[in-house]
């Protein structure tokens, strides 16, 4: 073995001698995954810049062409692969790679260098590699940054093929079965090792969503965390890693008390999510009395989706698409946007999917859309109000929903909506985002509605004249029970306000129930609040049939239907619109059971 490869397989300093850690990171793909470190160095910064003789630089360029000709077969293979796993469109990111291959500037580049300045290929390819990405990086331009690591991702692979070539195979760095990638940036050709064998996570000390390798790893629903601060220093090759991407967390080295914790998580979850629909979820979702409810989905990324459809549920009433914008520091590109919608649209089938647009306030410290925070996040620029303040991130929103919209059935919801000028403003945009497509000849669904989301007080009041404009209403029952009671549902010392429904919300969501029906239009509601025990014999008794859930609650959800009879909680709700405080409401229906069915 080389010293090289000894170093870099073997830690020089032993695991014991250092502790457990917890590092935090952004999510690119939620998900849990336990195994050892494999940590890539950066290929680039370590080859050496050196001069050959002028008697080997024809054999540099045979060499180049092999390389190139071995990369070409791998990416071909690679993509044979995927095809069936991934969608067709994220299939066709490695043709990029593919024209890179052949690019003309790329391979006179370097055989200039090669031939001019008597450049070793490595040293050519290096240099060729390290200008391109710092002039794409000098740019403002997400697209140019984009070509940048793609060209890089080719390069290093570039790289690779000759240091494969070269050596034998016993000489040749060894890769654990199950590893968890650590690396500088994310990066398509790390993803998969020569041998085509995926990862089970990746983390990165630098990187974005915006990039390719991030669609691909979202895709392939590898739990992958970018923007991990420290990371290259605190984790040695063969390290234990736990990645938790649901909570944006790894604990590197764990000891045996967390390894047990996760260890048991993770046979849950695999458990919990397989292709075969669970005993419980035998929808449609029925009362004790065997009335049925429309529950959709409600979901944040691909693996919620994914579940959602296993369930059985009727499509996707509400995805929330916060995530795609806040996991860099640059707004999201318009063509990531557009894939993402579109992995979401195939996965969720053709029942279709509510794409609720962009809801974050300046709490969340995306300096693009707030340049600080503001005095009173909760009442500032959030949901339509911030959108229609930064039109260009709205029309990007729009027209990436519009293009996704050829892949299945879309509609759109507008958040924090507070009267129908707003949702007028909207349809403009969208209207003339529409003729721009239609202008460049791109292909779009023409009918895609248009909803409101019903969460603050203007909108509960104002919801006939919204429903009379809108397609449908949604309402955000955790919102509106917030903004009505003025009680932050993110204090824990407010959480009781939310334990279930309040007979004052109650009776706003009453009118709003009454609003929507009398002008024909369908109404949905979700929240937490929605779907705890307490509150489920309320709304059903108040007359809410189309509920959206998120998949892990779910089972929670049914088996709280499923107590509730009809008749009872009818009789409830009548008692509870009369109450004055939620104290009355829980005596003078105690009899009653809120509606649910004892036993």
């Amino acid at each position: 073995m080389s010293e090289e490869a000894r170093t870099r397989d073997e830690p020089a300093t032993p695991v014991e001698a250092r502790g457990p850690m917890l590092l935090r990171g952004t999510a690119v793909h939620s998900g849990l995954a336990i195994g050892v470190a494999h940590c890539k160095e950066d290929d680039l910064a370590r080859v050496s810049v050196r001069r050959v003789s002028l008697d080997r630089v024809e054999s540099e360029l045979n060499r180049f062409h092999q390389a190139l000709s071995d990369s070409k077969r791998q990416l071909e293979e690679l993509k044979q692969r995927l095809r069936g796993t991934v969608p067709e469109d994220h299939v066709q990111i490695l043709d990029t790679h593919v024209a890179y291959l052949k690019d003309s500037v790329f391979l006179s580049d370097v055989e200039n260098l090669i031939l001019n300045e008597q450049m070793s290929l490595e040293g050519a390819i290096a240099k060729v590699i390290a200008d391109f990405d710092r002039i794409f990086k000098l740019v403002q331009s997400e697209t140019l940054r984009a070509r940048a690591v793609d060209l890089r991702d080719v390069g290093i692979r570039v790289l690779r093929s000759l240091e494969r070539l070269a050596s034998p195979a016993d000489e040749r760095v060894h890769v654990p079965s199950k590893h968890v990638l650590v690396a500088r940036e994310l990066s398509i050709v790390d993803m998969f090792n020569l041998s085509h064998e995926s990862v089970e996570a990746i983390l990165t000390e630098e990187g974005s969503l915006a990039g390719h390798a991030a669609i691909l790893a979202r895709s392939m629903r590898i739990p992958t965390l970018t923007d991990v601060e420290g990371l290259l220093d605190a984790v040695d090759e063969g390290d234990l890693l736990i990645v938790d991407a649901v909570e944006g967390v790894v604990l590197v080295r764990p000891g045996e008390g967390q390894r047990a914790e996760y260890a048991g998580a993770l046979r849950e979850r695999q458990e919990a999510e397989p292709g075969e629909r669970p005993a419980w979820a035998d929808l449609p979702v029925t009362t004790a009395d065997g009335e049925p409810l429309a529950v959709s989905g409600l979901c944040a990324n691909l693996s919620e989706v994914e579940r959602s459809v296993v369930l059985g549920m009727a499509g996707v009433g509400l995805y929330r698409t916060e995530l795609s914008y806040l996991v860099d520091r640059n707004p999201p590109a318009l063509e990531v946007l557009t894939a993402h919608y579109r992995a979401v649209l195939e996965a969720a089938g053709p029942r279709g999917v509510t794409f609720r647009l962009l809801d974050v306030d300046s709490s969340l410290d995306a300096r693009y859309l707030h340049a600080e925070r503001e005095p009173n996040p909760a009442l500032g620029r959030m949901g339509v109000r911030l959108l229609l303040a930064r039109e260009d991130v709205l029309r990007c929103q729009l027209r990436a929903i519009l293009q996704a919209s050829a892949q299945g059935p879309v509609r759109i919801a507008v958040p924090k909506v507070i009267d129908c000028g707003e949702l007028r403003r909207v349809r403009e945009i969208l209207f003339e985002e529409r003729f721009a497509l239609k202008k460049a000849g791109i292909a779009f669904d023409e009918e895609v509605d248009v909803g409101v989301v019903i969460e603050t007080p203007a909108s509960a009041i104002g919801a006939r004249d919204l429903a009379e404009e809108a397609d449908f209403l949604v309402v955000n029952l955790n919102s509106l029970q917030q903004y009505l009671l003025a009680a932050d549902r993110d204090n824990t010392e407010l959480a009781g306000y939310f334990a279930q429904v309040h007979p004052f919300v109650l009776r706003v969501l009453g009118d709003v129930l009454g609003a929507a029906e009398s002008c024909g239009k369908r109404l949905e509601l979700f929240g937490v609040t929605a779907v705890a025990g307490e509150s489920m014999g309320l709304l059903l008794g108040l007359g809410v049939r189309h509920f959206c859930v998120a998949p892990g609650p779910m089972a929670t959800f049914v088996r709280a239907v499923r107590r509730v009879d009809l008749r009872q909680a009818s009789r409830a709700v009548e008692r509870a619109l009369r109450a004055a405080c939620p104290a009355e409401v829980a005596s003078e229906l105690e009899g009653y059971g809120h509606g649910r069915v004892r036993g």
